[in-house]
């Protein structure tokens, strides 16, 4: 909307420019003055030119005619207003005065050249003051006066806002901007008037938020009645008086050893009682151990006694567990005695019968060797019998065992070597 507004404002200028540019142009061109080149014609040429000018009309109702085709753009621009996101406005009428109501964020339609819009600012706005004033900062500083008439500085910051509600009344009734012409004054007003209910050390330290909450109530219900919101008021920082702070400095220093040495007394009244509680425990410690070793000799003493009812019947089964013991011991040993005598026999017996039973076998062995060797015996001699050159043969081989004997059958019948062996003996008889 604010480009239709531009726009047509722009148009209406534009077409009441170009009107004025007729006309001027008109009236350039009818008092224009003609040169000529001849000097003596001038007075002619002057008769001339006036002549000319009223001779030639002025172009009104051109002009006119594009004027009011440009007053109409340029009016509807005019009559059209845009308040901003963040602001509000008022109408203000050239008849009526302040219009109630107020116009919100958006687009609103005016009479033009009789009614105009007041913008403000309805966010939240923020006032400060600082602990002194520094013109090159334009920082206000605020200054009050406690109970005992001392000093001091006082750093506040105010959140506030105006009531959009009440723009009308704020501005038919109150000086403008509100901002710097209102909020700063009634501030430090309040300010100064609850400074002078507390002490300097009151507003440092024990009662301060006491009267920022006092001061915060007054600025409050003083400002509503005025469409001025306050969102929160802080206090920052305080400067207290420089005498005061060396005073208040050393007082702490004062308070602080003080503190430190009362710490210190209670530290040592602490230790005292406890090694007394020390001393208690450990005597109670003895007095329950000398109890407690009391009770233990008691305890030993009838453990004895008991002990005692009962080791005479002890003793007596001890003496007749070693009787039986003895006599068990005696009648092993009797028991063991004939035991290795009959296992004496015993091994006797079978010592006996194993060399028994030796003897026959070695008989037995010995028969059947004997049986053997007289049955080779008998084989060999049939052997001989059939074979006698077999004698040469054992006792050819008794006689070396380098010599190789070999055994040909004697008709010589398919053995090969027998054609050699004749040929060998041939040979060595020739020779």
């Amino acid at each position: 909307m604010l480009f239709v507004k531009y726009l047509l404002s722009t148009i209406g200028f534009g077409l009441l420019l170009a009107a004025a540019g007729i006309l001027i142009y008109d009236l350039y061109q009818m008092f224009r003055p003609r040169r000529s080149r001849e000097e003596s014609g001038l007075l002619v040429q002057a008769r001339e030119s006036l002549g000319a000018v009223l001779e030639r009309p002025l172009r009104w109702r051109e002009a006119a005619r594009i004027g009011a085709i440009g007053v109409v753009p340029l009016l509807v621009g005019l009559s059209i207003t845009v308040v901003p996101s963040g602001q509000a406005g008022v109408e203000i009428s050239q008849w009526r005065g302040t219009v109630p109501g107020t116009l919100y964020p958006g687009v609103h339609w005016t009479v033009p050249l009789m009614e105009h819009v007041e913008l403000f600012n309805i966010r939240d706005l923020v006032y400060s003051t600082n602990l002194v004033e520094d013109s090159k900062l334009k920082s206000t500083g605020l200054r009050v006066q406690t109970k005992e008439g001392l000093g001091v500085g006082l750093a506040v910051t105010v959140r506030f806002r105006l009531d959009a509600s009440k723009l009308a009344y704020i501005y038919s009734n109150l000086p403008q901007p509100v901002e710097e012409e209102i909020v700063p004054p009634t501030v430090a007003s309040f300010f100064r008037q609850a400074a002078p209910n507390f002490t300097v050390r009151e507003m440092f330290s024990s009662r301060r938020d006491e009267m920022l909450r006092t001061v915060t109530g007054q600025i409050s219900q003083k400002l509503a009645g005025d469409g001025i919101v306050i969102k929160e008021v802080m206090l920052r920082d305080i400067q207290l008086p420089t005498e005061y702070a060396r005073g208040m400095e050393g007082l702490l220093l004062k308070e602080q050893e003080n503190e430190r040495l009362s710490v210190e007394l209670e530290v040592k009244q602490k230790m005292v009682k406890q090694a007394e509680l020390e001393a208690e425990a450990q005597k109670a410690r003895e007095v329950k151990e000398a109890e407690a070793k009391a009770e233990v000799v008691v305890l030993e003493a009838k453990a004895q006694a008991d002990a005692m009812q009962h080791t005479l019947p002890l003793k007596e089964k001890q003496i007749q567990q070693s009787k039986l013991e003895a006599a068990a011991r005696k009648e092993s040993t009797v028991m063991n005695a004939e035991a290795m005598a009959e296992a004496k026999v015993i091994e006797g017996k079978a010592e006996l019968e194993r060399r028994k039973l030796q003897t026959e076998g070695e008989s037995d062995r010995i028969r059947h060797v004997a049986a053997a060797d007289a049955e080779r015996l008998r084989l060999e001699a049939d052997v001989l019998k059939q074979s006698p050159l077999l004698i040469q043969k054992i006792i050819a081989e008794k006689l070396s065992d380098k010599v190789q004997i070999m055994m040909v059958p004697n008709d010589g019948k398919f053995f090969f070597a027998n054609d050699v062996l004749k040929g060998a003996t041939v040979t060595a008889a020739n020779q």
